[in-house]
């Protein structure tokens, strides 16, 4: 028997993706405008950079709430599993910007360092140096606001915006001490950790686009899920032995495929009722699991 199993707190879901949303635009629009005046007002490319990336931030939660809206939406006939998918098709497209955003940002300062001319490099104010400090606390705070969410909820593209704050709270460290640097005396420090930011940048892309990947290639639930599957099914009365169970992630939902084995004298009521329990009892245990497919086979091995 199949089934797909529709959860009451979908508009939760997408209640609570949009709160944190919201919250992660309203925060990295007023970082935004303070860096790059930062930025602008106290010489430093590096707090500039910080600027972009942080501006990044904003399209990313953006496509985070369109990308969370359209998932939500029920299945219809082109799309007869739903549409989860497409919050990751928004965790790529994020992963997209944010590669362009860092390759751009290292492009310009590896041709500053490269270039050998520091003379001219003017030394950035103070004024740098606490925005740096200031982006630090903020964005590390968005991180643990965003990543708790996430993880209630169960959301691969708000995980991916979380992560987006971490890597600009890590980038604002590399300008901080590129700051720091330069107004101790080495300038060409700013234009380093222009270079370090874009390391920061380019890894958080890679990471978000390895995770959206995975659950657009139908990769299993993690090892540990899948172990607690099992043995909620093997509690189950009339399951004599679980053979097969695969799973796959489809967004951030998980599709739940068993054979199990039952006693071949039962009648075909009886056969039902056994995979009916095990049915019932994956979506009382697991909210992530979204459709379950139980096949009920005679067990005759002696």
């Amino acid at each position: 028997m199949g089934k797909t199993v529709v959860h009451t707190d979908d508009r939760e879901f997408e209640r609570i993706a949009t709160r944190v949303s919201v919250v992660g635009i309203v925060g990295n629009l007023v970082l935004t405008v303070f860096k790059i005046i930062a930025g602008i007002i106290g010489h430093s490319g590096a707090m500039i950079s910080d600027a972009i990336h942080s501006a990044s931030d904003v399209i990313s939660s953006i496509i985070v709430i369109v990308g969370v809206k359209i998932s939500r939406k029920e299945a219809d006939d082109d799309h007869p599993y739903g549409h989860e998918r497409h919050e990751c098709v928004a965790a790529i497209v994020l992963a997209v910007i944010l590669l362009y955003t860092g390759l751009m940002i290292g492009i310009n300062a590896a041709k500053v360092i490269m270039s050998g001319e520091f003379s001219g490099i003017r030394v950035p104010g103070t004024i740098a140096l606490v925005a740096a400090v200031t982006s630090i606390i903020t964005k590390e705070a968005m991180y643990h606001y965003t990543i708790h969410y996430a993880k209630i909820i169960k959301s691969e593209s708000l995980r991916a915006s979380a992560w987006d704050h971490r890597s600009d709270a890590l980038s604002s460290i590399g300008a901080l001490v590129g700051i720091a640097g330069s107004i101790m005396g080495y300038p060409v420090l700013d234009s380093v950790a222009s270079l370090i930011i874009c390391i920061f940048i380019v890894r958080a892309a890679y990471q978000i686009f390895i995770g959206a990947v995975n659950q657009m290639v139908d990769k299993a639930a993690d090892a540990e899920t899948v172990a607690k599957i099992d043995a909620c099914i093997r509690e189950q009365e009339g399951v004599v032995e679980v053979y097969r169970l695969k799973t796959r992630v489809f967004g951030n939902k998980i599709y739940v495929d068993v054979n199990i084995e039952a006693d071949g004298k039962l009648t075909l009521h009886e056969g039902h009722a056994i995979a009916e329990r095990v049915h019932v009892a994956i979506e009382e245990n697991f909210s992530e699991v979204k459709h379950i497919m139980v096949h009920v086979d005679p067990y005759e091995r002696g």
